[in-house]
């Protein structure tokens, strides 16, 4: 049986007190090594949903637990590494790929780990179909759908126990979409990767399958 990792009970959420409710007795549970898709419109709230989960943002009631323990109990950037959250649009700094890549391990919470070297670098480029691009390249020259796949591998190398995926292809053409998909999918299947995946589009994994929830009025159902 699967760990238990993310154990959410009766949320509640609005953005000011007496303010529009994004979320009312919201509850959720995530399995270590499993795939969850929430779909909803625009403004549903699932990139929000995801910031609480990481403590980007506050929530007004309800619990959420982390290994059995609520997500206050950890320091907030640790939470942060072993939750990885990505943006929509990934964000890079004026300098090479590799300096990209390793930026993080700069930070006291990644200081125990150990640094790629120079052949495991070279290596997730090709394997995240990034074999055109040279790790002394400049990373703000890429293209979004280039940049977008480096963003996943700088959350891969923290080597987090969850990714949290903030509609990682809405800004791509469809080419780039459809490798950062397989990207994804092989994070899950053949590493056990934990994802939460926010989308609003129909988007299946191949050969997979995954939790569907969808996300409307407040509420999440499972489809």
């Amino acid at each position: 049986m699967n760990t238990l990792l993310i154990d959410m009970q009766s949320l509640g959420f609005s953005f000011s007190p007496g303010g529009k409710v994004l979320f009312r007795d919201l509850s959720l549970q995530v399995t270590e090594g499993e795939f969850l898709l929430i779909r909803g419109a625009s403004g549903s709230g699932k990139s929000t949903l995801l910031r609480i989960l990481c403590r980007l943002q506050s929530y007004r009631q309800g619990t959420i637990l982390f290994h059995g323990k609520p997500i206050e109990s950890y320091p907030p950037s640790l939470l942060r590494n072993r939750m990885l959250y990505t943006t929509q649009l990934p964000a890079m700094t004026d300098a090479t790929v590799r300096d990209n890549l390793l930026f993080p391990f700069s930070f006291e919470v990644n200081s125990g780990k150990k640094h790629p070297g120079e052949d495991q670098l070279r290596k997730m480029l090709q394997d995240f179909y990034l074999d055109d691009v040279s790790p002394d390249q400049h990373a703000t020259v890429l293209s979004v759908g280039q940049q977008q796949r480096v963003a996943l591998m700088r959350a891969l190398l923290q080597r987090p126990e969850v990714l949290l995926l903030d509609e990682p292809t809405s800004a791509l053409d469809a080419q780039s979409a459809t490798m950062v998909q397989r990207i994804i999918e092989r994070l899950n299947q053949e590493q056990g990767m934990t994802i939460m995946m926010v989308t609003h589009s129909d988007y299946i994994p191949q050969g997979m399958a995954p939790k569907i929830c969808a996300l409307e009025n407040g509420k999440l159902e499972v489809t």
